[in-house]
């Protein structure tokens, strides 16, 4: 059972607690953040994961980039204007939202990777220490 910060993301991406059983800790700590825990090939299921997600956002953003391409009032009286205007507004909206889903998923990503790059660290230097007492 994954908790936290990352638990919360996974559930709410995919529905419900994926990883199953408790594996070691490898995240989380200061700043108040939660905490999560899986074992190494958990992990690096999860930042596959987000990665799909990532993909998936980037290229929606190329989608409301071209939404945005060459827009003009479809006339040229007020409503139009305003209907035009509107639209913009709204295409603006989307792509700052879909700006900020990319730059919080390609941070989280990268703190998974922080996470599992100390992992193996701390596995190579465990597995060094108690290779050394036998």
């Amino acid at each position: 059972m994954i908790i936290g910060e990352a638990g919360q993301a996974v559930q709410a991406v995919w529905g419900g607690d994926i990883l199953g059983q408790s594996g070691r800790v490898y995240g989380g700590g200061g700043g108040g953040g939660g905490k999560f825990q899986m074992d190494p090939e958990e992990l690096a299921s999860v930042i596959g994961l987000w990665e799909d997600e990532l993909d998936k956002i980037i290229e929606d953003g190329h989608t409301i980039e071209s939404l945005s391409a060459g827009r003009v009032a479809p006339g040229q009286d007020p409503a139009s204007g305003s209907f035009a205007s509107a639209s913009s507004n709204s295409i603006a909206s989307l792509q700052a939202q879909n700006d900020s889903m990319r730059k919080y998923v390609q941070g989280y990503i990268k703190k998974l990777k922080e996470a599992q790059t100390k992992t193996v660290a701390t596995d190579l230097s465990m597995s060094e220490t108690f290779g050394q007492a036998t």
